[in-house]
């Protein structure tokens, strides 16, 4: 005789019988415990979507990927030609102009895009949040990586570009060093603190879009305050508080690139600064995570 129907559709014997065939709830938070394994077994998924987000990129364009590096050296070539030769900004306190502002743009870059990626990580898969359970981290993750993989073919040109402008008259040489290796570490640091700040990002704009707006905002004040396209130190060195701006995350990054690279006095190769670095990207990789980790339940409520 079959059981009383009341009893058939109790609440513990629909929760006992979706945890024995592997169902949970939607829209509830897991533990960290819990989270982390989840996270890890869709590795692939998030290799596999940050090559096709990188791939969609400009695929309606005559040139399509190309854009992702004409982008870059485009951008610094007009820093290059306004700040580095008609206003001679650069020059302050750097013997090479042109390798100074085309490491700052691209890695800068990097950073911006990222910071982009992250905002919209949640917005724009909204559809994919509500029809299917997956940890939303997977979703910032992404973002990031497929910048990175934009980034390394722009590294390559960026290195070129840096080592051919010091054969140019009235530029400083940039000789080929182990100190290039360098580089490597400094790339990653840097993407482990722009995933901590996707991490961000993404839960502040999935419950306030309209931060969204602001994001260009910040992120050109940001561009001025690191030291893109002039030496922090040569400009407010001098002051008591100048030590804030060379010392925030994204002018060290730019530092540890530009003491990788070239061959500057005023960015010589520091142990305190990676020291700097270092805490940087595990502060925010780990806060971030947490921090979008905690409004796990909320995303895609809205």
């Amino acid at each position: 005789m079959p059981p009383p129907l009341e009893r058939t559709y109790a609440p513990e014997w629909v929760e006992t019988t979706a945890r024995q065939n592997g169902l949970d709830r939607m829209g509830v938070r897991p533990s960290l415990r819990e989270y982390i394994p989840e996270l890890w077994k869709r590795r692939t998924f998030i290799r596999v979507l940050a090559i096709s987000k990188a791939q969609a990129k400009n695929q309606n364009t005559y040139l399509g990927q190309v854009w992702a590096l004409l982008t870059p050296i485009l951008n610094a070539f007009v820093y290059i030609l306004i700040f580095g030769f008609i206003l001679q900004v650069g020059r302050a306190g750097i013997e090479n102009t042109i390798a100074f502002i085309v490491v700052g743009v691209f890695m800068f870059r990097f950073f911006e895009m990222s910071l982009t990626a992250g905002s919209k990580a949640i917005r724009t898969n909204m559809n994919l949040v509500r029809s299917v359970h997956f940890p939303r981290a997977v979703l910032p993750i992404a973002g990031v990586a497929a910048e990175l993989t934009t980034l390394a073919p722009a590294l390559v040109v960026m290195c070129v570009i840096a080592y051919f402008s010091g054969l140019l008259p009235n530029e400083g040489a940039v000789p080929l060093a182990w100190r290039w290796l360098l580089l490597v570490p400094a790339v990653l640091l840097l993407w482990c603190f722009c995933t901590g700040v996707s991490f961000i990002m993404a839960r502040v704009v999935a419950q306030t879009p309209d931060i969204d707006n602001l994001i260009p905002f910040g992120a050109r004040i940001l561009m001025y305050a690191s030291g893109v396209i002039f030496s922090i130190d040569h400009f407010v060195g001098k002051f008591s508080w100048g030590w804030v701006m060379e010392y925030q995350p994204v002018a060290v990054y730019l530092s540890l690139a530009r003491s990788s690279i070239l061959n500057e006095p005023a960015y010589p190769l520091d142990p305190v600064m990676w020291l700097v670095g270092l805490g940087w990207a595990a502060v925010f990789l780990v806060g971030g995570f947490l921090y979008f980790w905690q409004g796990e339940e909320t995303y895609g409520r809205n």
